[in-house]
């Protein structure tokens, strides 16, 4: 079987249908595909005459991965780190070099989720701006440079890392326009900028803007390689060849070395190979399908401003738990409701069934 031609089996057909509908199940719980423990292997198994393995998370399909991935957001090499944590805090670690202090989200994942790992392992301080806010402004920025620049102590800025969309405020995008001044003004004071674009390729596909003109605005960007593009785990740091050339020796040094990646990088590169097209089939029916539950009377559907991959359902006079079991039932699965509210994501699993179908199960 080809490899592409894969796609159909068992990964969007009958293996994973369900029993009531015999159609692919639409699985609106993620940003990517849940693949079983077998679908998995499976993959694997159909991969397999294609994967040359890596020595110690280089070369083989790693290299293959790695090239593509740099290509796509233009920029000269790409690294493979096995977690975005740390993709992130040696991105900034490296742009800031001895000017210790990085400006972050209030709201990003490298300040509130990641276990202080800059300040402890490296020796940064990160001033977080924009409390509740997914967007920060260039006025933020010089209030803050300003403070640094003025204390007893002048503590020069050495990078600032944007995370878009922001996982904390619900996938909302950090807003372009200004997106852009920040990066002026960056660029203007040889300021090192990371893009945290985790979820990067599914703002691309909501604002519209191509993920290289995203990576044109940084010195260095993150794309995780597992939220959708479905590896077991893993991330890639892409960015000028005389930043990263040598990543590969501290990243060796905070233990992710790992002796190979191959399983990993393997399906990562197939999913990524033409995952903007598909996506786009699976907004372009998720956007009928809201449609269509805003005009029905028995839904209420809730937008994020501003917002990406991620909206909000309430059913009018049904048991949440109930309504679950029935769209699980009928091939639609959602995470569970909190106070009688799902949140729904979209990912490419919604271009598995047209529109009609979709509203047909709920």
């Amino acid at each position: 079987m080809h490899r592409r031609t894969f796609l159909a089996a068992p990964i969007f057909a009958a293996a994973t249908a369900s029993a009531a509908t015999q159609t692919p199940t639409v699985q609106a719980n993620g940003d990517g595909i849940h693949h079983t423990p077998a679908e998995y292997a499976a993959l694997l198994q159909n991969l397999s005459p294609t994967i040359e393995p890596d020595d110690y998370s280089r070369g083989g399909v790693v290299a293959r991965l790695e090239q593509s991935v740099a290509a796509a957001l233009g920029k000269e090499t790409a690294v493979w780190i096995s977690t975005g944590t740390l993709a992130n805090h040696l991105a900034v670690r490296l742009l800031a070099g001895e000017r210790r202090r990085v400006l972050v989200q209030h709201e990003c994942h490298l300040f509130n989720d990641c276990g202080d790992c800059c300040q402890t392992l490296s020796g940064l301080h990160l001033v977080p701006l924009a409390p509740t806010q997914a967007t920060f402004t260039v006025d933020d920025l010089e209030r803050e440079a300003d403070r640094s620049a003025s204390g007893r102590v002048a503590v020069p800025i050495g990078a600032i890392q944007i995370e878009t969309p922001v996982r904390r405020k619900t996938g909302e995008s950090f807003d372009l326009a200004e997106m852009k001044r920040v990066s002026q003004w960056a660029r203007d004071r040889k300021i090192g900028l990371h893009l945290d674009g985790a979820r990067l390729y599914l703002a691309a596909a909501y604002s519209g803007v191509p993920v290289r003109e995203y990576a044109a605005l940084f010195d260095t960007v993150y794309v995780s390689m597992y939220k959708y593009f479905n590896a077991a785990s893993g991330a890639i740091l892409a960015g000028p060849r005389s930043l990263l050339e040598n990543l590969f020796q501290p990243r060796r040094m905070f233990g992710n070395g790992l002796s190979q990646v191959w399983p990993f990088a393997a399906v990562a590169l197939h999913f990524f190979e033409g995952f903007p097209e598909r996506y786009a089939q699976a907004v372009a029916t998720s956007e009928k399908v809201i449609s269509a539950l805003q005009s029905d009377s028995r839904f209420e559907v809730t937008r994020v401003p501003n917002g990406t991959n991620i909206f909000f359902l309430r059913v009018k006079d049904i048991d949440a738990q109930a309504f679950q079991r029935r769209a699980a039932d009928a091939g639609f699965i959602l995470s569970a409701a909190r106070n009688d509210r799902f949140t729904v994501q979209v990912n490419e699993t919604w271009a598995r069934a047209t529109p009609q179908e979709i509203l047909a199960r709920l």
